[in-house]
C-alpha cells in the first residue's frame, strides 16, 4: 500500500504496485525515486482509460497524456509480475 510522507511532498509506492495521479495545478515538478537501476525493457504500463478499471479522472477530454502512457496495454493484458 502507497505510505505518504509526513511531509507530504513524497508518495512510497512498493515494486510492481500500479499507479497513476492526476496534476490539479497549471504545472508541476515530478521526479521518481526507484530501488535499483532503470531498465526501460521492464517497465509496464496500464491503459489509462481501461474499461475493465473504470476510472473516472473527472476531467473529460481534457487530459495531457504522455505519449507513453497513451499505449499502455489494458489491465487483462498487462504482463504482471
Amino acid at each position: 500500500m502507497p505510505i505518504m510522507v509526513n511531509n507530504k511532498r513524497q508518495l512510497w509506492i512498493p515494486k510492481g504496485f500500479a499507479h497513476g495521479f492526476v496534476v490539479l495545478s497549471e504545472m508541476a515538478g515530478f521526479l521518481y525515486k526507484i530501488a535499483d537501476y532503470y531498465a526501460s525493457e521492464h517497465e509496464r504500463r496500464i491503459r489509462w482509460n481501461d474499461v475493465d478499471l473504470s476510472i473516472d479522472w473527472q476531467y473529460g477530454d481534457n487530459l495531457n497524456i504522455s505519449e507513453k502512457d497513451a499505449h499502455g496495454a489494458s489491465f487483462k493484458e498487462a504482463e504482471i509480475f
